[in-house]
């Protein structure tokens, strides 16, 4: 089993649907995966503040839980999510958590999540 260190980013977070910031790939041959989420920052880029929420869309269909729900972020500051707290997420080798993120203003969040995928 190879342990990856990977970061993705999101820039201009909508605001009018849901935008996914991260989704646990299938292992090879589709075998169940698990990734664990290190860090997720929002960046603020307006001059006003602007509300974020990020939730797990859970891959067994149901059971989906926000991780911050309208979360005030002030204008030019980010928002660190997690704040040393670890998150594991699933693929079940057909179908994997995502991580989705929208904004209460569009395209004035970037978002960043890093991840030890393969664990």
């Amino acid at each position: 089993m190879a342990n990856d260190f990977k970061r993705f980013c999101t820039p201009n977070i909508s605001n009018s649907s849901n935008s996914t910031i991260y989704a646990v790939p299938a292992g090879s041959g589709s075998a169940a995966l698990e990734s664990i989420v290190i860090g997720i920052t929002c960046a603020n880029k307006s001059t006003s503040g602007v509300t974020v929420s990020i939730f797990i869309d859970n891959e067994d269909g149901s059971n989906d839980v926000f991780i911050v729900k309208n979360a005030t972020i002030p204008a030019g500051s980010s928002l660190e999510v997690m704040a040393g707290n670890k998150l594991v997420v699933q693929n079940s080798g057909s179908a994997g958590d995502v991580i989705r993120v929208s904004a209460g203003t569009a395209s004035a969040c970037d978002a960043t999540i890093s991840v030890l995928e393969d664990v």
